[in-house]
Order: structure tokens, then C-alpha cells, then sequence
């Protein structure tokens, strides 16, 4: 029974993620409120950052934004070749003129 009630209450980065995106994307929608004593007054530059805020919590949620170490070390060499090779272009271009 103890593993239950410690497995129930673990919170995974993927729910907080979750729950913190459809927090911001509500504050987003919603705008200036007041729930009880809460008051929620963003503006328009807090409503666009909340939403920017909230679909990128929502998407790395769902795993869309979560790359894996391997896949940064892929991305990092990809670039890195196409850097090389747009460097030698531009070389080749400027001996050639």
C-alpha cells in the first residue's frame, strides 16, 4: 500500500509541463480576471508571453521539444558540417572573383 500511495503522488516532469502550459495558455485566453483574491491583470505583452510560455510547456509535454542528449550531439555535428561546408563556398566564391 505504500508503494501506491508514494507511486500516486510522484509528479513527472512531463505533468508538470502539462499543467503549468494549460495554466499559462489559460491566463492567455482569459486575460484580466479576478478569482476571489486572486487578481490577474497580465496586459498585452504578460498575455503573449503567457501564451509563447504555455504552448511551449504544452508542447515539450508532449515530447515534441524533448530532444535526447544523442540527438543534440547530432544536431551540434549536422550543423557544424554545414557551417564548414558554407564556409569553403563562400572561400571558393571570393578566390575565384
Amino acid at each position: 500500500m505504500r508503494h501506491l500511495n508514494s507511486s500516486m503522488t510522484d509528479i513527472t516532469p512531463n505533468s508538470t509541463f502539462l499543467i503549468a502550459g494549460i495554466v499559462f495558455v489559460t491566463i492567455a485566453v482569459i486575460g484580466q480576471s479576478k478569482l476571489g483574491f486572486i487578481e490577474i491583470n497580465p496586459g498585452c505583452f504578460g498575455r503573449l508571453l503567457a501564451l509563447f510560455i504555455g504552448i511551449s510547456s504544452l508542447l515539450y509535454a508532449l515530447g515534441l521539444l524533448n530532444f535526447s542528449g544523442g540527438t543534440l550531439d547530432l544536431l551540434r555535428t549536422s550543423l557544424t558540417e554545414q557551417v564548414k561546408q558554407g564556409i569553403s563556398s563562400i572561400n571558393e566564391l571570393l578566390q575565384g572573383s
